[in-house]
């Protein structure tokens, strides 16, 4: 079993305590970590929301949603309890003026010397709100940390205003902006794969691949987020922060060390290298899609439309042929893709490689060598190669896979989520998977871009039956180009 090194004691503030997110994934991920030893018992956690509640009802709260979201974690019903005794509440209204903020001021009262963090799992609008008041209310001491929930902001403007407001109270490197994606254990594994792997690195150009797909697909459709998705899109709410993210780990030039600034500079190499879609280029080489009615796992889904209440040309679906401009990758397309209502909740990065310069065993012999990290459900690393055929009466060709499955590999051990491990290094200052400034601005500064071409050139979503993989147009986007999307069965 994987041994976890505890953190130092903190006092973590949660804002929008009672919301989906807090509920749904950070108590869950808090829980976990003190059930390994990981979380001190010093440690307290303070759930801060405008619900009339007092500790004992919050503890409830977040005791009922242990059942549902963490099923199975309490096997020792006594630890859970001491870790409930950790969780306290403080009513407030995060807009309210200072003088309202002595409920939370008390709560946080005799800490020590505990690292104080406050995580805002609230709407960007209330960001720069919450920091004023806590500089005003003199809660945000010199080594205090704040946590940025995307998205930050909805354009380039709106988020330069947030971080210009979060800034003036909290310097950069106690800002952690964060992005789950990279909290995967394979995210972080597409890194060690890469620069501790002689066989990849040589490999890892326009020498010898051919292109790169990034899929994040949900089955799910905007569930209760629907005033806020409607206002937002697939562009704004996945492209722009969790797609962009994983395809900067996959481009990245070898960083000089695994120092968090080491890193992101070499992410950030890579978003300014990405070419602008302009609007002369917006129709082929982007698709926008919207959800109709469909069959998801054999039950009927509403339309896109049903769901918000209103016809809307907002986007459920985008697939982008993007392109970097540098000398490791030029010629190289990647093709993202995400979408709601999609035929399987799945999220891989698929690296195919040339084919081979002489088909020695055939024109139609096996298939490109493929490399397909798998982020969710069942996170691994596949390798397709091409071997014979096992029998005798000739030489057949078939594709087959070295595979890599974490939960086989590693014994079926549970190991943390992406919110468990980020919320651990931000207890311990580790910037290194959270997103810097100026990434922000680099990867808003393409997004708003290619939004001003949608514009401009009338792109308009395509519909696509809730249950499939996208709009036809899709699959014609790469089919142009000679290529296919990976969708295994």
């Amino acid at each position: 079993m994987a041994e976890f090194i505890p953190v130092p004691p903190f006092d973590l503030v949660v804002f929008g305590a009672t919301g989906d997110l807090s509920l749904r994934k950070l108590f869950p991920s808090l829980l976990h970590r003190y059930l390994d030893g990981q979380i001190p018992p010093q440690s307290r956690i303070i759930g801060a929301a405008r619900s009339d509640l007092d500790t004992e009802a919050f503890r409830q709260m977040v005791h009922e949603s242990r059942g549902k979201f963490a099923p199975g974690a309490c096997v020792d019903e006594a630890k859970c309890a001491e870790f409930m005794s950790h969780v306290h509440y403080a009513r407030l209204d995060a807009s309210a003026p200072a003088n309202e903020w002595g409920a939370l001021k008390q709560a946080l009262a005799n800490g020590g010397g505990n690292v104080r963090i406050f995580y805002l799992s609230t709407a960007p609008s209330l960001f720069v709100t919450i920091a004023q008041r806590l500089a005003e209310t003199g809660l945000a001491t010199p080594d205090s940390r704040i946590v940025l929930e995307k998205p930050i902001g909805r354009d380039l403007a709106s988020s330069r205003e947030i971080n210009d407001g979060v800034g003036a109270v909290f310097d950069e490197h106690r800002t952690f902006r964060i992005d789950h994606y990279l909290g995967k254990e394979t995210v972080q594994n597409l890194l060690v794969l890469r620069f501790a792997n002689m066989l990849i690195e040589p490999v890892w150009s326009r020498a010898y691949i051919d292109h790169v797909q990034i899929t994040v697909a949900e089955e799910l459709g905007v569930e209760g987020r629907a005033d806020y998705y409607d206002k937002s899109g697939a562009l704004r709410d996945m492209v722009q922060n969790h797609l962009l993210q994983l395809l900067c780990l996959v481009a990245l030039e070898s960083p000089n060390s695994m120092e968090a600034d080491a890193i992101r500079t070499e992410k950030l190499k890579v978003l300014s290298a990405l070419r602008r879609i302009e609007a002369k280029d917006a129709a082929s080489k982007t698709v926008r899609g919207q959800y109709r009615a469909g069959l998801v796992n054999g039950g009927k889904a509403p339309a896109y439309a049903d769901e918000v209440g209103k016809v809307t040309k907002t986007e459920t679906f985008v697939a982008i042929k993007a392109e970097v401009d540098n000398w490791r990758w030029a010629g190289v397309p990647f093709y993202l893709r995400t979408g709601k209502r999609m035929s399987a909740r799945r999220s891989e990065i698929v690296v195919q490689f040339k084919d081979t310069p002489v088909p020695m065993f055939g024109a139609d012999a096996g298939s490109p060598n493929k490399l397909v990290l798998r982020l969710q459900p069942d996170e691994g690393v596949r390798l397709w190669l091409n071997m014979k055929e096992p029998g005798p009466g000739g030489l057949r060709v078939k594709t087959a896979a070295l595979d890599l499955s974490f939960a086989e590999e590693f014994g079926g051990v549970r190991y943390p989520d992406a919110y468990e491990r980020l919320l651990m290094d931000i207890v311990r200052g580790n910037l290194a998977l959270f997103m810097r400034r100026d990434e922000v601005d680099a990867a808003w500064m393409w997004a708003d871009a290619l939004l001003a071409a949608w514009r401009q050139a009338g792109v308009e979503p395509y519909g696509y039956a809730a249950g499939s993989n996208g709009p036809t147009q899709s699959a014609l986007m790469l089919d142009r180009d000679g290529r296919a999307w990976w969708d295994p069965e």
